[in-house]
C-alpha cells in the first residue's frame, strides 16, 4: 500500500507515521478489515490489525457482557464469550458489502452470548428443541397469565404458541434443568440448627431385608399347624420369653423349647425344598 494511502485520515488528511504497510491510527474498522484481506496467511501485521481492533472495541465488549449479569455465569466468562464473538465477526466480516463493522458486530457478539448460555449453563444436558422452545414459553406463558388473570394451563399456552401440549410439557420440563442445587447446600429455615439438602434424601432401609424375608417365610408359615404358628409369633413378632408362652398354652417351658426347636426343623426343611 502506498505512504501517502496508509497514512490518510478518514477526512483526507494525514497523521502521525505509521510502520510501513500499516494504516495510519485514525485509518477506520473497515479500512483495517480491507487491509487485513489483501494480506498472505502467516503476515506478522495480521496480528497487529486485529490487535488494534480488540483494543477499540474492548469497552462495547465489556459493557455487552456486563449486561448479562446475573444470570448464573461470572461477568470474565461473558468478557471472554464476547471476545470469541469479536473474533468470529472479523472473521465473517465482508468490507465489499458497504456495511459498517458495528452493524455485523453488535448481533454476533449478542448472538455469541446467548449461544453461551444454551449450550454451556445448563445443569443438566437436555435437547436442544425445548431449550429454543423454553424462552418463548416463558414469554407466552406471563403474557397469557396478564390477559387472563390467573396462571395459564398447558393447554392454553400450547394455543397461544401454536405447538402441542407435549412440546409445551417438554419446555417446562427442561426448565427445572436449567439451574441445580447443591445437596450440600443449606436449607432455609428459620431458627434452629441449619439442614443440608442431603439430609432430607432417603436411606437405604435397614427392615427391607427383613420385609423380604417375611415375604419368603410367610408361605411356610401356612403350613403349619395353629398352635406352632401362635408360638412362633409369639417368640419371633411379639418377643415373648418361653416361659410366658408356657403360661398361655397351658404346658411346661421345656415342652415349649422341644415344639420351637421341631417347628424350626419343620420351616426349615420347608423353606430349603422351595429353594431347590
Amino acid at each position: 500500500m502506498p505512504a501517502s494511502v496508509a497514512n490518510a485520515t478518514p477526512h483526507g488528511g494525514t497523521s502521525p507515521a505509521a510502520p510501513r504497510g500499516e494504516p495510519s491510527e485514525d485509518a477506520s474498522t473497515e479500512d483495517l478489515l480491507a487491509v487485513m484481506r489483501s494480506l498472505e496467511q502467516g503476515d506478522p501485521l495480521i496480528a497487529r490489525l486485529r490487535e488494534r481492533i480488540t483494543r477499540h472495541y474492548l469497552p462495547l465488549l465489556h459493557r455487552i457482557a456486563h449486561r448479562y449479569r446475573g444470570r448464573g455465569e461470572q461477568v470474565e466468562d461473558l468478557r471472554q464469550t464476547a471476545h470469541v464473538g469479536l473474533a468470529k465477526a472479523i472473521r465473517g466480516y465482508s468490507p465489499e458489502r458497504g456495511q459498517e463493522f458495528i452493524r455485523y458486530l453488535m448481533p454476533t457478539v449478542t448472538g455469541e452470548i446467548k449461544r453461551h448460555f444454551r449450550d454451556h449453563t445448563w445443569a443438566v444436558h437436555t435437547p436442544r428443541d425445548p431449550q429454543t422452545r423454553r424462552s418463548e414459553m416463558i414469554k407466552v406463558r406471563a403474557l397469557l397469565e396478564q390477559r387472563l388473570a390467573h396462571p395459564p394451563t398447558v393447554p392454553e399456552i400450547a394455543r397461544e404458541m401454536g405447538v402441542g401440549e407435549q412440546q409445551v410439557e417438554e419446555a417446562r420440563l427442561v426448565s427445572e434443568a436449567y439451574n441445580t442445587v447443591s445437596l450440600n447446600a443449606p436449607e432455609p429455615r428459620e431458627g434452629g440448627a441449619p439442614l443440608t439438602l442431603e439430609q432430607h434424601i432417603g436411606m437405604e432401609d435397614p427392615e427391607l431385608d427383613l420385609a423380604v424375608e417375611r415375604a419368603t417365610v410367610r408361605p411356610a408359615l401356612r403350613l403349619l399347624a395353629p398352635r406352632e404358628r401362635l408360638i412362633i409369633k409369639r417368640r419371633f413378632f411379639d418377643e415373648w420369653t418361653q416361659s410366658r408362652i408356657a403360661e398361655e398354652l397351658g404346658c411346661s417351658q421345656m415342652h415349649v423349647s422341644r415344639l420351637l426347636a421341631a417347628t424350626l426343623r419343620t420351616l426349615r426343611k420347608s423353606l430349603g425344598d422351595e429353594a431347590k
